[in-house]
């Protein structure tokens, strides 16, 4: 049959509705705690109730919605702000489409982990009221099912620290194994032991490289500076640095 003949006989009546959304859980790191991005609903359902960005997919791939979506939030849109969003980690994450998830029809939300060390400050797109960061400890009672969104992207986010060098990508070009330990605890959550924490990341071939160079960072001029490193070529970590609690129960 061809197309012309499918399309004489189609009825879109007879086949349930269904509509696609895009939901991001965006993370960075402010004034030492890991933060999500919010917004206020300024319509229904869920009007003055804190969400995830997000929003219906248009004419675009589901990647371009939720890169709009994020741009739209975080005001990365143009001029030399769009070039922030190059250093963004970012990926898909999971497809949510429970029936009733959504009061108004049958909608099913693919979410995406947006990762990034510096973001500025959030203006409200088209369908929100306000947009702020929020510590993710103060993120709950979200609309929709956005509490498990949430808490799976970042389940994502800490495994990612994990297994791969993404916590170079927070620091700067030239950092010290203690600033790169503040991330670390940032994302996990978790005081870390300076000791173990540094011997542990020089044991992972790859992961840090020394620059040769030292700097002061964070204390008085004069006092003891601290090795440089730089990001290696490695791309996944072995052996992982896995978090504390998770060590305990490989053990």
């Amino acid at each position: 049959m061809d197309e012309a003949s499918f399309l004489a006989g189609y009825d879109p009546r007879a086949y349930p509705s269904v509509a696609v959304t895009v939901d991001v859980v965006a993370l960075t790191i402010r004034d030492g705690k890991l933060c999500v991005l919010l917004v206020e609903r300024g319509e229904q359902p869920f009007a003055g109730h804190r969400a995830l960005p997000g929003g219906f997919v248009r004419e675009e791939t589901l990647d371009e919605a939720a890169l709009r979506e994020l741009a739209e939030e975080t005001g990365l849109t143009s001029g030399e702000a769009a070039g922030e969003l190059d250093r963004v980690h970012f990926e898909q994450l999971r497809t949510y489409g429970n029936p009733g998830r959504d009061p108004r029809m049958r909608i099913v939300s693919v979410a995406y982990l947006a990762f990034a060390p510096h973001l500025p400050e959030p203006t409200a797109g088209s369908d929100a009221a306000h947009a702020y960061w929020v510590p993710v400890e103060e993120a709950k009672d979200l609309a929709f099912d956005h509490d498990q969104i949430l808490a799976d992207g970042l389940e994502r986010a800490r495994d990612k620290l994990e297994y791969t060098p993404l916590a170079t990508a927070f620091v700067g070009t030239d950092f010290t194994i203690s600033e790169l330990r503040q991330v670390y605890a940032a994302v996990w959550g978790e005081e870390l032991h300076a000791g173990n924490f540094h011997r542990k990341v020089l044991s992972v071939p790859g992961f840090v490289e020394s620059t040769g160079e030292t700097a002061a960072r964070g204390g008085e001029r004069g006092g003891p500076k601290a090795k440089l490193y730089r990001a290696g070529d490695a791309r996944l970590l072995h052996p992982a640095l896995l978090r504390p609690t998770r060590e305990d129960r490989v053990r």
